[in-house]
């Protein structure tokens, strides 16, 4: 059964393409790199819902990330959390290696946690978090995956997961190492990530202070306090690589993401963030394309009692659009997934997602499901089935 990219037109109904049709009047080119005079020389505003990206600027090229590879050291932590292969209440043994690397004597960020102590998973977050503790990442690198060097390797699985395939890790502290990389881009889409993944964890970026070893941490995010919204996400710096943040802010219900890296000075690093948040706040909106349970398309099953499965998103499907008309162009719609399926399906299963693109290039994302359950067909009909995909093709009409 072949494993290919499947790209299928959205289901033409007549509310979907009058939706569409009417939609195509607000097309919009994304924003010039040099429309703000962003002193980053990479950059990248990100809507969260739709994956939209409304200004990118060297958005695609590796550089350090500093501590903010830290967000990935924290996806890894919650994945498992959500998972219950760890708990809050768990602890790890604060390593002569983390004491080392990231303790009160390294002169590096840290949660003062004195050496063979023990500290609970639900400090470590915080101390990540908040304070971007070195050895906070060591102790939970080393009681997840055993090393650093393992950590490393399962965070960039991670990343591989979640379509980060050009970033490379090397250890989950962001201490400087050349082969350690990630681009804008990257860190956009891992935020992304880790908002609609783990949202009951998401209040750990917002603490302003963390209390622990008697010693109270302050939040290094310096937005948090700039009345824009920000809620999350890291900053981070480096000799080599410069000042950086992952922001994201939530207003009047939209949520933006910001990255930035390479700023030189913290007022250009705040003041980029904010233009950004601004442009995107006040120039685009969410449309609804479809109803809820309205179908969206079909894709493809093999070994099923049926050939294809209805797919649905599971509530109003949006897209971004600009509030205002600055240029004209028809809007493309596909639906993209790994396919064919293989039966059983069951109603509600994630299989892949609406896509909707300008002319000019905007694209919105917007995830699909699985509408009815699809149970496996009989012996004779999935060899049937078989001899047509290996002839005809598994795309079947």
């Amino acid at each position: 059964m072949p494993d290919v990219s499947a790209t299928r037109p959205a289901r033409s109904g007549w509310l979907a393409a009058a939706l569409l049709s009417l939609l195509s009047l607000f097309a919009v080119r994304p924003a010039a790199a040099d429309q703000f005079g962003v002193a980053a020389p990479n950059a990248i505003l990100m809507d969260a819902a739709t994956g939209a990206v409304l200004f990118e600027k060297d958005a695609d090229t590796q550089t350090p990330p500093a501590s903010m590879v830290k967000l990935m050291t924290l996806d890894i932590v919650f994945r498992a959390l959500k998972d219950g292969r760890i708990k809050f209440e768990d602890e790890y043994p604060v390593s002569a290696n983390a004491y080392k690397k990231g303790g009160e004597r390294s002169g590096a960020l840290t949660m003062f946690m004195p050496l063979n102590s023990q500290a609970r998973v639900s400090d470590l977050v915080s101390g990540i978090a908040v304070a971007s503790a070195n050895d906070a990442c060591i102790v939970v690198a080393e009681g997840i995956a055993g090393s650093e060097g393992a950590f490393a390797d399962m965070m960039t699985q991670a990343g591989k997961d979640m379509g980060i395939t050009k970033a490379h890790f090397t250890n989950p502290t962001g201490l400087p190492d050349h082969e350690q990389t990630m681009s804008v881009r990257d860190l956009a889409l891992l935020a992304q990530h880790i908002i609609k993944e783990y949202p009951e964890y998401y209040s750990y970026f917002s603490q302003r202070n963390f209390d622990v070893n008697n010693k109270l941490l302050l939040n290094k995010n310096p937005l948090l306090s700039q009345n824009l919204g920000v809620d999350g996400l890291k900053t981070g710096a480096s000799a080599d690589g410069g000042k950086g943040i992952v922001a994201s802010a939530l207003n009047d219900g939209r949520r933006l993401i910001v990255v930035l890296n390479g700023e030189e000075k913290e007022s250009d690093l705040t003041g980029d963030t904010r233009r950004l948040f601004d442009y995107g706040m006040k120039n685009f909106k969410e449309a609804m394309v479809f109803d809820a349970g309205e179908i969206i398309s079909e894709a493809r099953v093999w070994g099923g009692a049926r050939y294809f499965v209805p797919l649905i998103s599971d509530g109003p499907a949006h897209i971004l659009v600009p509030r205002a008309s600055t240029a004209t162009g028809k809007l493309k719609a596909s639906v993209v997934y790994q396919g064919p399926l293989k039966a059983p399906v069951k109603k509600g299963d994630p299989v892949g997602y609406l896509r909707v693109e300008s002319a000019e290039g905007i694209v919105s994302k917007v995830p699909v499901f699985a509408g009815v359950d699809v149970p496996r067909s009989g012996v004779l009909a999935r060899g049937v089935d078989s001899l047509l995909v290996m002839s005809l093709g598994w795309l079947l009409k």
